[in-house]
């Protein structure tokens, strides 16, 4: 049997893929960790140092534009909504979105996935105009060369956190994208602690109500991850692809019939609650809007070039993935 070393984070709907409950015709699964696995999309990409991993979409989307050997199946294991990202220093008098133009604002580096979300919703929901926005960064793109010019590199070591609450800068957005840890992704990250009580306060107090508003009118449900492996492997074994995304859903329907409600999973239960249903749907036509949408904003920030292909299928292995 042929191994495949396979890089995810730590999902439950993963686990019984990487610990060989779940079978992949002639191959073995063989686990590899990387925590954070943020740590481990940049060698996938850089380096194609696995067979199969979890990579952050617009990772994938810019790898693929730039002509990285990498193919993907429409295995979305992380989703979550980002009205409630963005914090405000506790003197910037930011009120409104379209109060961050002319600001500064701290995301750790430009093209993560959160980033574009984010951003994407700012301008098309609230018509802010992210260019007059200077975004400030502590790390470096997984794919370099697109940055605009109204990016700007912390300078002096200090952390998204620490600038926010001395009030050097505006805003900045919340978790893994930003104030919730500091230093590059790679093995030790430290997680940073993002205070409670006085000081940085949410741009949007409502984000939770607005969020799922949006997700009513429009469909969208913001991915966070896919499933990426080397084209060469595809290019040796074309049905490779179709037998791991069902091997992925095996996976996830085990982890359902364990734990219908999610309990093990507090977000995911929510989100499955604010959704009315399934909070880790696979499958291209059920995450058709998603899709369509994060490629948009990809391409109106300047990430991905005009011509870029706006039919999701077009971003996935050929074969069937019916939506699970």
């Amino acid at each position: 049997m042929q191994k495949l070393s396979v890089a995810l984070g730590e999902y439950p709907h993963g686990k019984a893929l990487l610990d060989g409950e779940v079978e992949l015709d002639g191959y073995r699964i063989e686990p590899v960790e990387v925590r954070p696995v943020i740590g481990a999309y940049r060698r996938m990409i850089r380096d194609l140092e696995f067979d199969v991993c979890e990579l952050a979409p617009v990772s994938y989307l810019m790898a693929r534009q730039e002509g990285v050997p990498l193919t993907a199946i429409p295995v979305f294991l992380n989703r979550r909504f980002h009205h409630g990202d963005v914090q405000c220093a506790e003197d910037s008098a930011i009120r409104a979105p379209r109060d961050l133009e002319g600001r500064r604002v701290g995301v750790r580096a430009y093209t993560v996935t959160t980033g574009v979300w984010v951003r994407g919703i700012l301008a098309e929901q609230y018509g802010v105009d992210i260019e007059k926005i200077t975004w400030v960064v502590d790390d470096d793109d997984h794919i370099e060369g697109r940055t605009p010019t109204n990016v700007e590199r912390v300078a002096d070591g200090r952390s998204l956190g620490e600038l926010l609450h001395a009030g050097d800068l505006d805003a900045a957005f919340t978790g893994n994208a930003g104030t919730g840890r500091a230093g590059a992704p790679r093995a030790g990250w430290a997680a940073a602690d993002e205070g409670v009580g006085d000081g940085p306060y949410p741009l949007f107090p409502d984000a939770e109500v607005l969020a799922v508003d949006w997700y009513l009118r429009t469909g969208i449900y913001p991915l966070h991850s896919l499933i990426a492996l080397r084209s060469d492997l595809v290019e040796r074994d074309p049905a490779l692809p179709a037998k791991l995304y069902t091997a992925f859903v095996d996976s996830k329907r085990r982890q359902l019939a364990a734990d219908p409600d999610w309990l093990t999973q507090p977000r995911f239960a929510r989100q499955a609650r604010q959704i009315g249903g399934d909070p880790v749907p696979y499958g291209i036509d059920a995450n058709e809007p998603s899709l369509a949408a994060l490629v948009r904003f990809s391409r109106d920030q300047g990430l991905l070039d005009p011509g870029f292909p706006t039919d999701p299928h077009a971003l996935f292995a050929t074969g069937d993935h019916p939506d699970a």
